[in-house]
């Protein structure tokens, strides 16, 4: 444990895994469901978008590639990448649209924490893309 500048500095290889594996669980369970359960996620789909199965998989595959990679420290910045890349539209295009057009207050109200938690994702995705997953990880 360091102290710099009058901040806390602890370095531990523990808390770079547990990071990373609490930060992409949740994106290899929703990887799966988007193909067990992919009614669903079409369902969540604004209606005029087309081929909305189609990018219901593709953002599956996406979600569970990126994650592997972030994981297993595998090419985690390009992971990350991916993962920015599957989350930004999902966060703007479902959970901003829902939130502003779903007559249900409550629902309304769900989608903008859902909204504010796709935004904190895409900041820590964003970091890993510039910081990666390891303090000595030169990737």
């Amino acid at each position: 444990m360091q102290t710099t500048e009058s901040d806390l500095k602890v370095i531990s290889p523990a808390i770079g895994i547990t990071a990373r594996i609490l930060f992409t669980l949740i994106f290899f369970l929703s990887g799966v469901t988007h193909f067990t359960s992919m009614q669903s996620y079409i369902d969540l789909m604004p209606a005029p978008i087309p081929f909305r199965a189609f990018w219901v998989a593709i953002s599956g595959v996406v979600e569970l590639i990126g994650a592997a990679m972030i994981l297993f420290n595998y090419r985690p910045r390009l992971g990350a990448w991916l993962i920015v890349l599957f989350l930004v539209p999902v966060t703007i295009v479902v959970h901003g649209t829902a939130m502003i057009t779903l007559p249900d207050q409550v629902m309304r109200a769900i989608n903008v924490s859902m909204f504010l938690k796709g935004l904190a994702m895409i900041a820590c995705a964003l970091f890993i893309t510039q910081f990666g997953v390891s303090a000595t990880d030169p990737r």
